[in-house]
């Protein structure tokens, strides 16, 4: 049964992007705080800026400001993007090359620093180093089962760790010292600090696209066998029962309580509380699905959208409406990570109480006294 949790509210059309030219098309985003980055295919970065609107009905509209767009001067796709704001530095993967460049104005750092060989690359965010100016980057090398750790400043890189995998790695995800990796016939945790590997379940990325995504401190969310999204620790094992995806899943993002997940038609919304689908939202076309600081963005290859969360208060009174209690109850209590103490408790007894009235009113006289009690 369907919970409306989310909205698919458009935020940068395609004329804003090209025009007229249809060649162009969107490889990759990032979104920091109002800064939305657009890598195309034809070696530009677009930068605008979004600005959130509710109108006075509580309708949520974004209008997207273009602030400039910059040529990176190759004949190759923009592949990754990724904000590292305390530097205000962007880090640009273009042609095997990570290039820093300013988040304002799009040029690159006067020393030229940079980051050769990289197939893919990510940021760990739960840094070891502990020093606020620098940003640890994590790449997949070109250098044939390599991984490589680099220490990225205002204008310089430093290399810290080079580590060997017993496989091709595809897709990287860290936390702390822990790589998360998918590697050519299964996904392994591995420690590079210490070089102890933990292999977690067999996958192979030749026929499907590996997923290996940070949704935690030590917790990551991985596209297993037979469809299924599995969650796993750092340890190598899983604190959650798995979601039930598509077998074609492209992306995945996590907004708790709920684990989003694109493929060639759907969205698709699952519950990390009780791994039920909650709701399907048709989407042709979709290649990207990101969340950057709970905001969760998809995009096609002509325009971005943003899933806007429906409030957690209201998705309850609507389930409650629809007489599903059980539901009802294990969303409110998921609920209480993301709500302030004493609005949570006053919340929660409103809930209890409405929940055994409905309880009540179906004869079901045990579990309505308890909920009143």
């Amino acid at each position: 049964m369907s919970v409306k949790a989310f909205k698919l509210v458009s935020a940068v059309e395609r004329e804003m992007l090209m025009g007229d030219k249809n060649y162009i098309n969107i490889e990759c985003i990032e979104c920091c705080g109002k800064n939305l980055y657009i890598g195309t295919n034809d070696c530009f970065i677009y930068h605008f800026l979004l600005d959130e609107k509710v109108s006075t009905a509580g309708k949520i509209t974004f209008a997207a400001t273009k602030q400039l767009h910059k040529y990176l001067g190759l004949k190759k796709p923009v592949s990754e993007l990724k904000a590292a704001s305390a530097l205000t530095r962007l880090l640009v993967l273009c042609d095997n090359t990570i290039t820093l460049v300013n988040m304002i104005n799009l040029e690159p750092v006067p020393t030229g620093a940079r980051i050769k060989g990289a197939v893919t690359f990510t940021l760990n965010e739960n840094p070891v180093s502990g020093d606020p100016f620098c940003v640890e980057v994590c790449i997949i090398s070109v250098k044939r089962r390599t991984i490589q750790m680099f220490m990225v400043f205002e204008d310089r890189v430093q290399i810290v760790k080079e580590v060997f995998t017993p496989e091709q790695p595809s897709a990287v995800a860290v936390d702390g010292y822990y790589l998360c990796l998918a590697l050519t016939t299964q996904y392994i945790i591995l420690n590079y600090n210490t070089g102890v590997s933990q292999d977690l379940f067999p996958y192979c990325s030749d026929e499907k696209r590996p997923i290996v995504k940070r949704i935690g401190r030590q917790e990551f969310l991985l596209a297993g066998p037979g469809g299924l999204g599995m969650f796993a620790t750092v340890d190598g094992i899983s604190q959650r029962a798995p979601v039930h995806w598509s077998e074609n899943v492209i992306g995945a993002a996590l907004c708790f309580p709920y684990v989003v997940a694109l493929d060639d038609e759907f969205i698709t919304v699952h519950s990390m509380l009780d791994q039920q689908q909650k709701q399907t939202l048709p989407f042709k076309e979709g290649h990207i699905l990101q969340d950057f600081e709970g905001k969760v963005i998809v995009a096609t290859n002509k325009g971005v959208y943003i899933l806007v969360p429906l409030p957690l208060e209201k998705q309850i009174q609507d389930l409650l409406a629809s007489h599903r209690v059980e539901e009802a109850l294990v969303l409110a209590k998921g609920a209480r990570r993301n709500i302030p103490k004493e609005k949570f408790q006053v919340m929660y007894k409103r809930i209890l109480q409405q929940a055994g009235f409905i309880q009540f009113a179906q004869l079901q006289f045990l579990e309505a006294k308890e909920l009143f009690r």
